[in-house]
């Protein structure tokens, strides 16, 4: 959990960061993009983690 929790608030500043600067260069769109590629790589690397976790521990189901 302690991992979930960091990548929550690294993707939290990520975002805040992105739509300041979108604002400052009024390339909302572009911005948006961008936010949208960190929540899918973040997700992805959840993921990714839950399920090494899980084949770690042997589980049978090793989907998260």
């Amino acid at each position: 959990m302690k991992y979930y929790s960091l990548m929550l608030k690294t993707l939290l500043a990520a975002s805040f960061a992105l739509s300041l600067a979108a604002c400052g260069d009024n390339n909302a769109e572009n911005a948006g993009e961008e936010v949208d590629e960190v929540m899918t790589d973040a997700g992805n690397a959840v993921e990714d983690t839950c399920e090494d976790v899980k084949e770690g521990m042997n589980a049978e189901d090793e989907d998260c």
